[in-house]
């Protein structure tokens, strides 16, 4: 065997119980390659839950370590530190668990407040310095604005209430809550300072802030607010006009905008 064929064996038989040893190998190695991995799962394992906590608690110790050891299978750690076993989580939990979503949104929300923690540092754009800049735009400057969003910010629709969830796991003995929510909504993830934080805003967040976070402009925004129809009457454009200035209004508010392109 090559080095690398040797390499691949190797990993194989640490994923899959049932895939075969590297040529060569006898019952010594096999009861050495055991042993490595039962750690190796352990440790993804104990990595996992730390990444995930809540997703821990509101899956508990059963569901929580078939969940770690189907991710640690189907996606095994590639970068420098282990830390990164929890990349794609919430897709494991999203299949596992299709009966229960709530259960991959949780773990998406967990997932992209730990990003958050280690985003680079930024200064929030206060609505008074937005206001200065934007005072002598014209309708062509209003069309061609972009936005420069918080680092690894990010929004997605959620069917659940994952500010209810949220609290009642970090609050022992707290009754499980009421979590579908009687209509979709955004899910906004940013950081206050050096804080992990999100609120749950309206549905028209999510299909905005993904526009202007791919460095589209104003004219885009409104135009995703307008949604499929090509041919959009005057009272639509002015209304998801109006639209786009007041969701541009809470980011500000809440400080996930840095700056202007």
């Amino acid at each position: 065997m090559t080095l690398a064929e040797r390499q691949e064996a190797f990993l194989n038989a640490i994923l899959d119980d049932a895939a075969p040893l590297p040529k060569g190998w006898g019952n010594s190695q096999a009861a050495g390659m055991a042993v490595y991995r039962a750690n190796y799962r352990h440790a993804v394992i104990s990595a996992l839950a730390e990444t995930y906590e809540r997703t821990a608690l509101y899956l508990g110790e059963a569901g929580f370590r078939q969940a770690s050891i189907n991710q640690a299978i189907a996606h095994p750690p590639s970068g420098w530190t282990i830390d990164a076993a929890g990349e794609g989580f919430d897709g494991t939990c999203a299949k596992l668990f299709a009966k229960n979503p709530e259960v991959a949104e949780l773990a998406w929300l967990e997932w992209s407040m730990l990003e958050l923690a280690t985003a680079p540092d930024t200064a929030p754009m206060s609505a008074q310095d937005f206001g200065a800049a934007v005072a002598d735009f014209g309708d062509e400057e209003w069309g061609a604005l972009g936005l420069t969003l918080q680092p690894r910010a990010t929004a997605r629709l959620v069917d659940h209430d994952l500010t209810a969830l949220w609290q009642a796991l970090g609050q022992e003995g707290a009754e499980r809550p009421e979590l579908q929510l009687p209509e979709p909504q955004t899910c906004l993830v940013w950081r206050e300072g050096e804080r992990p934080t999100f609120i749950l805003v309206e549905a028209d967040h999510a299909a905005a802030f993904a526009t202007m976070q791919s460095g589209a402009t104003y004219t885009d925004m409104i135009g995703a607010l307008i949604g499929d129809n090509a041919e959009p009457t005057p009272e639509e454009i002015q209304n998801a006009a109006m639209r786009a200035g007041a969701i541009l209004g809470r980011w500000l508010q809440e400080g996930v905008v840095v700056g202007l392109t």
